[in-house]
Parts: structure tokens; C-alpha cells; sequence
């Protein structure tokens, strides 16, 4: 003959199966206020870092600032980053950011040569036919011309 046993609850006419049910919809209630709490919290994170940046008044003021800054942003959280356009444009940004560095050098390069150009030209301005070599068939220092 097989025995059944009863569950005599705590005391309160509940059983361990409503004791259950109790506890676990008293769980989903709590998780349910977590839930709402950390919504209300980030939604006043938000409204607060939209007031401290002033997004509104920075797209009012620069809208294609703006709309190139979300654009970057969301190049970079779609996973562009890393990827083969982003190497052949920083690249291309390296060159021309290269440019005036080059350009600065070149024009320092030119600017002395030309500064030794006029030294040399002065210079010899400077000389009379028997000192300055080749001008007229003088025999000057360097001997007898053929």
C-alpha cells in the first residue's frame, strides 16, 4: 500500500506549491521595478547629457558639422573602422596633411638657393674683365688662351 504524504505548509493553510507561485510573482514584480527604475535612470542621463552638450543649438548652428559627426559615429559603432576604405583614407589623410609640411620645405630649399644665386651673381658683377676668367683674351693669372 503506498503512502501518501502531506505537505503541511507553514502554517497559513498555503502549501509549498502556492509558496512558489507567491514568491516567484512577487520576483517579476521586483524585476519589473528594476526594469522601470533603470529606464527612468537612463532616460535622465540622457536628457541630461543632450542639455549639457546642446545638440539642438549645435544643429541649429552647424548642421553639416553635425551631420558629419554622426556620420563618423556611425561609421566607427557599424564596425568600419577596421577595415580597408579606413586605411586607404587615413592614408590619403596622412599625404595631404603632409602637404604644407613639404610644401614648406620646398619653399626654404628654393628661398636659399636663391639667396646663393644672388651672392654668386653679386660677386661676379663685382669682377673686372682681368679677374673675372673668360671675358675678353686677357692674359691674366691663368697663362697665355690658345
Amino acid at each position: 500500500m503506498a503512502t501518501f504524504q502531506s505537505n503541511p505548509g507553514n502554517g497559513t493553510g498555503q502549501t509549498q506549491g502556492d509558496q512558489d507561485q507567491g514568491g516567484f510573482g512577487q520576483r517579476v514584480d521586483r524585476i519589473g521595478s528594476d526594469a522601470q527604475q533603470l529606464w527612468d535612470d537612463a532616460r535622465g542621463a540622457v536628457t541630461d547629457l543632450r542639455d549639457t552638450m546642446d545638440l539642438k543649438g549645435r544643429v541649429e548652428r552647424n548642421p553639416y558639422l553635425m551631420l558629419a559627426a554622426a556620420f563618423g559615429v556611425g561609421y566607427v559603432l557599424g564596425g568600419g573602422l577596421f577595415t580597408r576604405t579606413t586605411g586607404r583614407v587615413i592614408r590619403l589623410g596622412m599625404r595631404l596633411a603632409a602637404l604644407p609640411l613639404v610644401k614648406d620645405e620646398l619653399l626654404g630649399m628654393a628661398e636659399a638657393a636663391m639667396r646663393g644665386v644672388e651672392v654668386g651673381a653679386r660677386g661676379m658683377s663685382g669682377m673686372t674683365g682681368s679677374e673675372g676668367g673668360s671675358a675678353g683674351g686677357s692674359n691674366g693669372p691663368r697663362g697665355p688662351q690658345v
